[in-house]
C-alpha cells in the first residue's frame, strides 16, 4: 500500500474516531461537516479555516466539488486539490458529504444514511477505511 493511500485511510479513521469521541460535528459547518473533519486530518487547517475557504463560494461540499477548478486561485480549489492528491476522488468527496457509496452502504449492510447523523457519518467512514484497505 503507498503512503498516500495509508495517510487517506489513517486520516478517514481519525476523522471518525474524532467524531466518535465528541469532536464538533455539524453537517451544515463547513469545516464541521462530512468532509470538514476529513479535510481537517489531510490538510491541518482548522474547521474554521475550511469554513473561510468555503465560504469564497457558493454551495455546500458536493456543490463546490462540482465546481471544482485546480486552477482558480480560490482557496476552496486549493483545498480540493490538497484532498485529491491522497487519492481521493472528486466523486468520493461528494459520495462522503452525501455518505452514498454504493459499496460503502453494502459492506455496511444498510441502504441509507442520514447525512446529518454524527454515528452514520462514523460508520461510513469506518466502513470506507475498511474497503479501501482491501483494495
Amino acid at each position: 500500500m503507498n503512503s498516500s493511500k495509508e495517510k487517506l485511510i489513517t486520516a478517514i479513521r481519525s476523522a471518525a474516531d474524532s467524531i466518535l469521541k465528541g469532536e464538533n460535528y455539524q453537517w451544515g459547518h463547513m469545516g464541521s461537516c462530512n468532509c470538514g473533519h476529513l479535510a481537517q486530518q489531510l490538510t491541518e487547517k482548522s474547521k474554521e479555516e475550511i469554513h473561510r475557504y468555503a465560504m469564497e463560494k457558493h454551495g455546500d461540499w458536493a456543490e463546490q466539488v462540482l465546481d471544482f477548478c485546480p486552477t482558480s486561485g480560490m482557496s476552496m480549489d486549493w483545498l480540493i486539490s490538497e484532498l485529491t492528491s491522497y487519492g481521493l476522488t472528486t466523486r468520493d468527496l461528494i459520495d462522503l458529504e452525501r455518505l452514498t457509496n454504493e459499496e460503502v452502504l453494502k459492506k455496511a449492510g444498510v441502504t441509507h444514511l442520514e447525512k446529518n447523523k454524527k454515528e452514520d457519518v462514523v460508520l461510513y467512514m469506518e466502513t470506507w477505511a475498511s474497503c479501501l484497505e482491501i483494495v
